[in-house]
C-alpha cells in the first residue's frame, strides 16, 4: 500500500471578468426589452413582468463581487445573454481540454514532475462539452501521457470525488501519479436571464497531482483520509441531455435545460448534512476541531461557508481559518475548494492539518483530510 499525497496544484483563470455592476446593467437592459416585448401579455396577467437586479442584492445574497468568464461579450449583450464560444473543428483541442492543459501544466510544474511521471488523467467536472471521446483522454494526448484517462461528474463535488478515486488508485498501486483536473465553464449552463441565479457562476479550471509519497518532492500534503456521500435530491438540477430530441413535449425553451435550483431548500437541507459529514470524518480520524488549521470549503455562497465554519469549529472562524475566494471567482462548481487550497496552503508548517470539502447537486459531499509533510 502506498501513501497518496497532493504534490502540486494549478489554476487556469480566464482573462475576462464581469463585475456585479456590469452584470446588473446588462441584466436590467434585458428586463426592459423583455417587459416591452411582452407588454400585452403582462397587462393581461398571462406573463409575469421581470424585476430588476442590483449590486446590493447580489452581494447580500451571495458575497460575490465579480466573476471570471471565457466570454463576456455575449453575456453582457441584452439580446444574447449567454457566452459566445468559437465552434472548433474536431482536429482542434476542445475548449475544456485547452484550459485543462493549462492547469495540468501548472500542477506538474508545481510538483516538479513531467508527463512521463504520470499514469492517468481524471477530468472531474459538473458538465462535459461532449459525451465521447472522453475529455480526459484528449488531455492525456495533449500532455503526452502513456496510460489512461476518464471523465466523471458529481456536480460541485466532482473534484473531491475525483481525488478520492485517484487516491485509492495510488494506494492500491494501480498508478504512480494521477492528474485530477476540473475544467468548469459554468457560464455555459447558467441561465443569465434569471434574476435569482444570474450572478452565481464563473469559469475556471483547477488541477492537482496525486502521487505516491515516496516519489513526491518536499512540501507536499499527505492525504490522511477521504470520504464521500450522496443523497438524492431534485433541488439542484439540469435536465439537458442526449435524449432531448426524443421528448414529444419539446425542450428548446424549457427553463430546466440550464442550471435550476431551489436555493432556500438547498441552504436548509445541505448545510446540516455537510457539517455532520465533516465532523464525523474528523472524529473517525481522531481529529478535533481545535486540531484544524484551515478549512477549504466549496465556494458557493459566503453565508453557507460562514454557517458551516461555525458549526464545525463551534465558534466563528478566525481570519485565515476558512478562506473564501468566491468574492473574486464566484461559484466555480467543483473547482472552488481547490482554488482556495491552491491559493491558501503555502503557509502551512510540517504537521499542520486541514480539510478540503465540497458539496452540491446530488446532493453530494466530498471531504479529504490533509497534513503538511
Amino acid at each position: 500500500m502506498h501513501q497518496p499525497v497532493i504534490s502540486g496544484s494549478g489554476v487556469f483563470t480566464p482573462s475576462e471578468t464581469i463585475t456585479n455592476a456590469e452584470l446588473v446593467e446588462a441584466f436590467n437592459a434585458y428586463v426592459d426589452l423583455f417587459n416591452e416585448e411582452n407588454k400585452a401579455q403582462i397587462e393581461a396577467g398571462d406573463v409575469d413582468a421581470k424585476a430588476y437586479s442590483s449590486v446590493d442584492f447580489i452581494v447580500a445574497a451571495s458575497g460575490i463581487h465579480q466573476r471570471f468568464v471565457m466570454d463576456k461579450s455575449g453575456i453582457l449583450d441584452p439580446a444574447i445573454m449567454h457566452p459566445i464560444l468559437r465552434q472548433r473543428t474536431d482536429d482542434e483541442p476542445s475548449i475544456m481540454a485547452e484550459i485543462a492543459l493549462d492547469a495540468c501544466t501548472k500542477a506538474l510544474k508545481s510538483a516538479g514532475k513531467t508527463a512521463e511521471d504520470v499514469d492517468a488523467v481524471i477530468v472531474a467536472a459538473s458538465n462535459m462539452e461532449r459525451s465521447y471521446p472522453a475529455i480526459a483522454i484528449e488531455v492525456q494526448d495533449l500532455l503526452g501521457i502513456n496510460g489512461f484517462g476518464f471523465d466523471m461528474n458529481v456536480a460541485c463535488s466532482s473534484a473531491t470525488f475525483g481525488i478520492q478515486v485517484a487516491s485509492d488508485m495510488i494506494r492500491s498501486g494501480s498508478a504512480r501519479a494521477i492528474l485530477v483536473v476540473n475544467p468548469e465553464i459554468c457560464s455555459g449552463h447558467l441561465e443569465w436571464c434569471d434574476r435569482d441565479c444570474h450572478f452565481i457562476f464563473g469559469d475556471v479550471c483547477t488541477a492537482v497531482l496525486i502521487e505516491r509519497k515516496e516519489s513526491a518532492a518536499a512540501g507536499h500534503f499527505d492525504i490522511i483520509s477521504t470520504r464521500c456521500m450522496t443523497q438524492f435530491s431534485n433541488n439542484i438540477r439540469n435536465n439537458n441531455g442526449f435524449l432531448r430530441r426524443s421528448r414529444p413535449d419539446g425542450v428548446t425553451e424549457r427553463r430546466d435545460m440550464q442550471f435550476v435550483q431551489n436555493g432556500r431548500k438547498v441552504f436548509k437541507e445541505v448545510l446540516p448534512i455537510v457539517a455532520k459529514h465533516m465532523l464525523g470524518h474528523m472524529a473517525d480520524n481522531d481529529i478535533a476541531p481545535t486540531d484544524l488549521r484551515r478549512m477549504w470549503l466549496h465556494q458557493a455562497n459566503k453565508a453557507m461557508n460562514d454557517f458551516i465554519g461555525k458549526k464545525v469549529l463551534g465558534r466563528v472562524p478566525e481570519a485565515g481559518e476558512q478562506p473564501n475566494i468566491l468574492q473574486d471567482y464566484a461559484n466555480t462548481s467543483s473547482a472552488g475548494s481547490i482554488i482556495a487550497f491552491s491559493k491558501f496552503s503555502d503557509d502551512f508548517a510540517s504537521g499542520d492539518l486541514g480539510i478540503i470539502c465540497s458539496f452540491g447537486a446530488g446532493y453530494s459531499v466530498g471531504s479529504m483530510i490533509v497534513k503538511k509533510a
